[in-house]
């Protein structure tokens, strides 16, 4: 099979399109064939070794994709061959034409889902509602401003919010990533860019947001608590540095700062995550919005624009 294999941590270029061995399952083992692969920012930081997360080299990148089950093994009770799914997980990679995974890995991908959008669904879906419900404890009625709205992840927590019945505010610096946050179902939506828009947004909610849902923390977090609400929290979803914090902002609002990585999710809330995924999914309250598809042995350009380009939707690889 085709597949991208990295021999090395380094840059996008260690990115090497080439075959492999196709998988057999056992076990509780699936086959998949992957019809779209999701490209995210975390595929990035494993690439480079800057993870916590180091996998045996050589590896096939990749956790997310959406495909078909080829193959399932002799204890499987969950899936069937020719099952539309989406994966979660992969023992083998999902930079691939087949990837190897556990059932648990899995979750059916409804018929109103593409197989392109399918491929953006766990990542993205699964860290913004760990971020807003199971860490923020975001609630009907709340105010919530997603920082980075935009984005693979922050369009996935704008769209969970409106299904809460959330009042959500986004934040980008493009006019193109602007509009995609308002047609989600945002109320408002400041650019990001501009230092006073945490004064404009405290302004626009009478007094500061609910919850924070924060994507760069080392440049936003310090002056995140001038929009926050008393008692309100900050989930930190993503940061590319240190910063200088000073305790007292938390102190004085009575504010809950949650920082989160999807890894570290036990079995249960893993559960509890799927099961919402097919709820809303199916209801059509999910969209998974893709804006980039590169061929798979484009991966090396796939990574670059997931980190340099300005978020507006998902990137995916087509094997």
């Amino acid at each position: 099979m085709k597949a991208i294999l990295v021999s090395e941590f380094g840059g996008p270029e260690v990115l090497q399109f080439g075959k492999a061995d196709t998988p057999r399952p056992t076990g509780t083992q699936v086959l998949v064939r992957v019809h779209a692969a999701g490209v995210n920012p975390v595929d990035t930081y494993i690439r480079a070794g800057i993870h916590a997360v180091k996998p045996k080299l050589p590896y096939t990148p990749g956790k997310d994709a959406a495909g078909v089950v080829e193959a399932v093994g002799d204890a499987v009770t969950r899936f069937k061959p020719g099952d539309r799914v989406y994966t979660a997980g992969s023992i083998s990679g999902t930079y691939a034409e087949y990837s190897l995974c556990d059932e648990t890995h899995l979750g059916i991908l409804p018929d109103n889902i593409s197989f392109e959008q399918g491929a953006g669904i766990w990542t993205p879906y699964a860290t913004a509602y760990r971020a807003l419900f199971q860490k923020a404890k975001l609630t009907t009625g709340e105010t919530v401003v997603i920082h980075g709205a935009s984005g693979g992840v922050g369009l996935a927590a704008l769209q969970w919010a409106n299904y809460a019945g959330a009042t959500v505010i986004g934040t980008a610096s493009s006019s193109v990533g602007q509009d995609l946050i308002l047609e989600n179902g945002a109320i408002a939506v400041f650019d990001h860019s501009d230092p006073e828009h945490f004064a404009q947004i405290k302004e626009f909610t009478g007094g500061g947001a609910d919850v924070i849902i924060e994507m760069l923390a080392n440049v936003n977090l310090e002056r995140d608590f001038e929009m926050l609400a008393m008692f309100g929290r900050i989930a930190v979803v993503g940061s590319r540095g240190s910063l200088e914090f000073t305790p007292r902002l938390a102190m004085t609002k009575d504010a809950s700062i949650y920082g989160m990585s999807l890894f570290n999710a036990p079995q249960h809330e893993l559960d509890e995550i799927h099961a919402a995924i097919a709820t809303a999914a199916s209801k059509g309250s999910l969209n998974p919005i893709v804006t980039r598809k590169f061929p798979l042995a484009d991966a090396a350009r796939a990574q670059r624009d997931v980190i340099e380009q300005k978020g507006n939707g998902k990137i995916v690889l087509i094997p």
